[in-house]
């Protein structure tokens, strides 16, 4: 990489970019683990030292989209709410996030979360 300094706007769309291949990779991985359950073969298991936090689960969002959203261990998963109205292009990444990573969206009215297992 050369050594100009590159704009705020530029490292963003870098970054945009570099998460849409991210996003691109983990679905591809999803439904290549989909197309071996259903051929019997076992998807690998998720190993004890590989345990969520809210640590990592935070790490998985841009700065921007984070400070939307509040962070909570409930029993066995990571409940996620929105700190405020995510409008709907906001909720659309936070979702593909949370299903890339094997999460889901809990529909409650008031009560609605993103929980993924810890």
């Amino acid at each position: 990489m050369s050594e100009k300094k590159l704009s705020q706007e530029e490292l963003l769309r870098r970054i945009d970019e570099l998460l849409s291949v991210l996003n691109m990779i983990s679905r591809d991985l999803t439904d290549i683990t989909k197309t071996l359950k259903e051929t019997g073969v076992p998807a690998p298991a998720v190993a004890p030292s590989e345990t969520r936090t809210i640590e990592s689960v935070q790490t998985w969002f841009p700065k921007d989209l984070e400070e939307m959203l509040t962070f909570e261990e409930v029993e066995d998963y990571i409940m996620i709410k929105p700190r405020q109205y995510l409008g709907s292009e906001n909720f659309a990444k936070i979702a593909s996030i949370i299903r890339d990573n094997g999460g889901e969206y809990i529909s409650a009215g008031k009560e609605s979360h993103f929980r993924v297992s810890k």
